[in-house]
C-alpha cells in the first residue's frame, strides 16, 4: 500500500536518509503506519513477517539521531497478485516477476526531502538488481497521480481476483505497475 538501497544507506539529505529496517524499527513502524494510514489498517504481524520474509527490501527512514520518520516495504511478488490488505504471505513466490511495494509512510516532518522520489529510484535498482522486468503498487489516498508521474502506469490486463484485492483497500485504489524496460 503506497499513499532500496541494495545494502546500506543511501543518503537524500544530509540529515535524512533510507537505511535498512531492523526488529527494533517495528514498533516506530506500526506506529507511523496507524498515524499516516488510519484508513488501511494492518497488524504488526504483517510488518514483522515482511521484514522476516524479506529484510532486503525494508527500509526506514531515519534523522541524524537514528529516530524513524517513515518507512517502506517491498517484496518479490507475481504481477497482477498483490496482496490483501491486512494478509501475512507466509513464503515469497519462487517464480517472482516483480517487486511489489507494499507500503510506504512518511510523516509531515519527513515529507519536505525527497524520500519519495529516492525511493522510485532504489525500487528501480533494486527490481533490476533481481531481475524483474517490474514494479507494482497499489496507489491508494489520491496517490495514483504522484506515482504515474514517477513511471507507473494502470495495469491493463486486471481480473476479477484483482479487482477484488484492490478493492480490499478501497474504491478509488488503483493498481500500477512500472514496466523496467520501458523507464530504463
Amino acid at each position: 500500500m503506497t499513499s532500496a538501497n541494495s545494502d546500506t544507506n543511501a543518503n537524500t539529505n544530509a540529515g535524512v536518509m533510507w537505511r535498512a529496517m531492523l526488529q527494533r524499527d517495528l514498533p516506530a513502524v506500526v506506529a507511523i503506519a496507524e498515524q499516516v494510514h488510519p484508513a488501511y489498517p494492518e497488524s504488526p504481524e504483517v510488518f514483522a513477517e515482511r521484514l522476516q520474509l524479506f529484510a532486503e527490501g525494508c527500509r526506514v527512514a531515519v534523522d541524524g539521531e537514528d529516530c524513524v520518520h517513515g518507512y517502506a516495504i517491498t517484496h518479490p511478488a507475481m504481477l497482477g497478485q498483490p496482496p490483501a490488505l491486512n494478509s501475512l504471505l507466509h513464503v515469497l513466490p519462487p517464480q517472482a516477476d516483480c517487486l511489489y511495494l507494499h507500503d510506504v509512510a512518511l510523516t509531515d516532518a519527513a515529507r519536505r526531502y525527497g524520500l519519495g522520489g529516492k525511493l522510485v529510484e532504489l525500487i528501480r535498482q533494486h527490481a533490476e538488481a533481481m531481475q524483474v522486468g517490474h514494479a507494482a503498487l497499489v496507489a491508494v489516498n489520491d496517490s495514483a497521480g504522484y506515482w504515474r508521474r514517477r513511471g507507473f502506469t494502470d495495469y491493463r490486463q486486471a481480473d476479477a481476483a484483482l479487482l477484488k484485492k484492490i478493492a480490499s483497500y478501497d474504491v478509488a485504489a488503483h493498481y500500477l505497475v512500472m514496466d523496467l524496460a520501458r523507464t530504463v
